[in-house]
């Protein structure tokens, strides 16, 4: 038997504005070091049942070493957490906040963890822009 976190699906980048612009438009989870952001692709980029990622942290993060730190920890965490708990045909934005870049890696983790579960939950019952 076949449980959600058995299931492993193919992570690809988000490169384009556009594409961040897309997903900013659906829904988001808040937590203290971290936004994430998805949404259900639509159109031709549906097809592939793949699952889209994207990196960002705005200059109120810091400077560019802390800004770059806070991406490369966004990065690593969903490498790890994204193949088991994100949706296929789905996008996701991970927005760097001020404790990003030093909050402890097991607390970056479980936040990372919760926002995308409480996510996966809100896509698969239907509620909010997809």
């Amino acid at each position: 038997m076949t449980t959600v976190e058995d299931t492993f699906a193919e992570v690809e980048r988000l490169t384009v504005r556009p594409q961040f612009l897309f997903v900013r438009g659906g829904l988001s989870e808040r937590r203290k070091s971290l936004v994430v952001q998805a949404r259900l692709r639509t159109g031709a980029r549906a097809e592939k049942a793949t699952i889209g990622e994207g990196f960002t942290a705005t200059k109120k993060i810091g400077n560019a070493v802390v800004r770059n730190r806070a991406k490369r920890r966004l990065r690593s965490a969903a490498r790890e957490l994204l193949p088991r708990h994100g949706v296929p045909y789905t996008d996701y934005v991970f927005i760097a906040r001020m404790d990003t870049a030093e909050i402890g890696w097991q607390r970056l983790l479980d936040d990372m963890e919760s926002a995308l579960i409480s996510l996966r939950a809100a896509l698969n019952a239907g509620s909010g822009p997809a």
